[in-house]
Order: structure tokens, then C-alpha cells, then sequence
């Protein structure tokens, strides 16, 4: 895969009371995403060309990918595919890059979001919801020891766009 080709679409940054090690093992640990992940448990082989899961809380596949770059405790690139063959199929894949930096007494975390084709911002638009209330609720893990309870679902203009596309949506 060439990620040169990949532009990020979206970009967060996020400042968390922190250690970059603790960051790090909550970006990269089941134990420790179920919590701040709404549930999701994150299972990284923490080396190029390592697997990349996520499970729904109950067991299910939800995100598969490859590790395609890893410098603990600063920088992890993947490839972010939703276990949904069509829409990957036309919408190509995703790589997500969490960027971890000492900043004073905190840790600056960046999130990026690159795709290698131009997405219309109904698509990204689910992105745009829910990696704030997810690196919010990590924030607030780190931070107080409790994450954040955030009620979301997928946007309706991004399920109207995948519809418009030909994309059903999954059961």
C-alpha cells in the first residue's frame, strides 16, 4: 500500500493530563478501549504488518486492518476498514494515524483520518461525529477515571449518501 497517496480528511488534536505510556496502552489495549470506545475493544499487534481488530461488545468483528507504522509510545498508522465489504469496496480504504506527543505536562494526541480519494463531507460526516466523543471520552478516562456516556449512531446524511451510492447499510 502506498499511504503517500493518502490526504488526511480529518484531523483532531487533543490535549489529555497525561503520560504519552498511558495514551499509548489506552489506544492499543482491549482492556483499556472498552471503557472510553463505547464498549469497542481495540486488539493491536504492535508491529508492521501486525493485525489491527476491533470488536463490538459483544464479540463481533467491527474494524479489521494492518499495522503500518508503530513507534511506541509516539506514532501508530492503520488501516481502519469497516467490516463492510461495500462500502470498502467503493469507497477504498481508510488509514487512521494517532500521533502522541509530550506537551509540557500533557500529552498532545493527534488523530488523523486519510483516505486516498476525496470523500464528499456527507460521507465523512460519520468520522466528524464520532472521533471527537471518542478522544473526548478518552480524555475523560485519563483525566477523572470516567469516561463519557455519548448516545450516537450513524448520521443520517451519511446513510443517505452510502444509500444514494448503492451501499446498503448493515443489518
Amino acid at each position: 500500500m502506498n499511504i503517500e497517496k493518502f490526504k488526511p480528511a480529518i484531523v483532531y488534536t487533543i490535549y489529555i493530563a497525561s503520560t504519552p505510556e498511558k495514551v499509548w496502552q489506552a489506544l492499543t489495549t482491549a482492556e483499556f478501549s472498552r471503557k472510553y470506545f463505547f464498549g469497542h475493544a481495540v486488539e493491536v499487534d504492535l508491529k508492521v504488518g501486525g493485525a489491527y481488530i476491533m470488536r463490538t461488545p459483544d464479540g463481533a468483528l467491527h474494524i479489521s486492518g494492518e499495522v503500518i507504522e508503530c513507534d511506541p509510545p509516539k506514532r501508530l498508522t492503520v488501516t481502519f476498514n469497516v467490516n463492510w465489504p461495500a462500502l470498502v469496496e467503493k469507497l477504498g480504504p481508510t488509514l487512521v494515524t494517532y500521533e502522541v506527543e509530550q506537551a509540557g505536562d500533557a500529552v498532545k494526541l493527534t488523530m488523523l483520518q486519510s483516505h486516498d480519494r476525496p470523500l464528499s463531507d456527507d460521507i465523512l460526516s460519520g468520522g466528524r461525529q464520532g472521533w471527537p466523543a471518542i478522544l473526548s471520552s478518552l480524555k475523560s478516562l485519563l483525566e477523572t477515571g470516567k469516561p463519557l456516556a455519548i448516545e450516537m449512531a450513524p448520521p443520517q446524511r451519511m446513510l443517505d449518501a452510502l444509500k444514494e451510492m448503492g451501499i446498503g447499510t448493515p443489518q
